[in-house]
């Protein structure tokens, strides 16, 4: 969960150095990362290119802000190739074309960080009919990691690992996954509330989103079984981030100050999902979060599994609902 105003709230970096000195080398790797124009993408992005990663794909829709992160991780001391694909996770064809414009490019991928997210927005739909939160959070990554699957297996084929990673949010946290969040829904599922504090239907539907990453790892981990392709799940705490600019109109944090208090900087907030991605430690439905007190911030560690993430029916309940949305994913 990032912070709510007009623009990153300035946090002082405290264990990210150390973090990042500690990871190993990515020589030879492919890292695909949804999200990288700000924020927690940026910094895994940042850290593939400071560990050397063979080719990082930065997958974002069209814009100024993607065009300078590309010119700026370029602009690192870095080996790799750094190469941007156009992806709008809003738009099911869009996903489709970025997957085959990835296979076009490369023989494997290493590792698939599903990071990119939108936090509480207004009850609409995509033009693929489902909610605009779902399909950017969850939907589209179930269909790009369905499209890149082969390719994973082709890097486990090649280098012994994969990885799936997808980035939750302790906003996870309240009821269990509804299929009625999944369909072809979007703007009638409950309006524009926008009180986080007393369940306002813009935070319902995130939640869902949110759950809905956790469980999908989980659901994958089980199914990866000791393959060698590994999926792990990261949350970020309270971090610094762009991911809340897009709902400083709707009120339901109000200024954010008191998360401001609370919040880590980006670096930190990062630690979970760049851990997921490349720490040594991580296996086969692993689970990453801050260490500190109520995991809002602290140096990443592996966390236990909530309940309703291993809910049998939470899995059902995804597994059904997205492959009719993205088709029949077999692993």
């Amino acid at each position: 969960m990032g912070v709510s105003n007009s623009k990153p709230h300035s946090v002082e970096t405290k264990w990210f150095p150390d973090f990042e000195a500690s990871l190993p080398s990515l020589e030879g790797k492919t890292v695909a990362i949804t999200g990288t124009t700000s924020g927690t993408g940026y910094i895994v992005a940042r850290t593939a290119a400071r560990k050397n990663a063979d080719t990082i794909l930065l997958l974002n829709r069209p814009s100024e802000r993607a065009t300078k992160a590309e010119a700026d991780l370029k602009a690192e001391d870095t080996k790799s190739k750094i190469i941007s694909i156009d992806c709008d996770l809003q738009d099911l064809e869009s996903v489709k074309k970025a997957a085959a414009s990835i296979k076009s490019k490369v023989d494997a991928v290493d590792v698939l960080c599903n990071n990119a997210g939108v936090m509480a927005l207004e009850d609409k739909a995509t033009k693929d009919g489902y909610d605009v939160q779902m399909q950017t959070n969850h939907i589209s990554h179930f269909l790009l990691t369905k499209e890149l699957y082969p390719l994973l297996q082709k890097a486990k084929e090649l280098r012994g690992q994969a990885r799936v990673t997808n980035h939750s949010s302790e906003a996870r946290h309240g009821k269990k996954l509804e299929e009625k969040y999944f369909g072809k829904n979007g703007g009638d599922l409950g309006g524009n509330g926008s009180s986080m504090v007393f369940g306002g239907a813009r935070w319902v539907r995130y939640q869902q989103t949110k759950l809905a990453n956790s469980v999908f790892t989980k659901a994958l981990a089980d199914k990866f079984g000791d393959s060698g392709i590994i999926a792990a799940c990261a949350h970020p705490g309270l971090a610094a981030t762009n991911l809340q600019v897009t709902t400083a109109s709707t009120g339901g944090m109000g200024s954010g100050m008191w998360i401001m208090r609370m919040s880590q900087s980006q670096e930190d907030g990062a630690m979970p999902i760049v851990a997921a991605c490349f720490d040594a430690a991580t296996k086969n439905g692993s689970f990453w979060g801050p260490s500190g007190m109520g995991q809002f911030s602290g140096p990443a560690k592996q966390i236990k599994w909530d309940k309703k993430s291993e809910d049998p029916d939470c899995v059902s309940v995804l597994w059904k609902a997205s492959e009719e949305a993205c088709g029949a994913f077999a692993i």
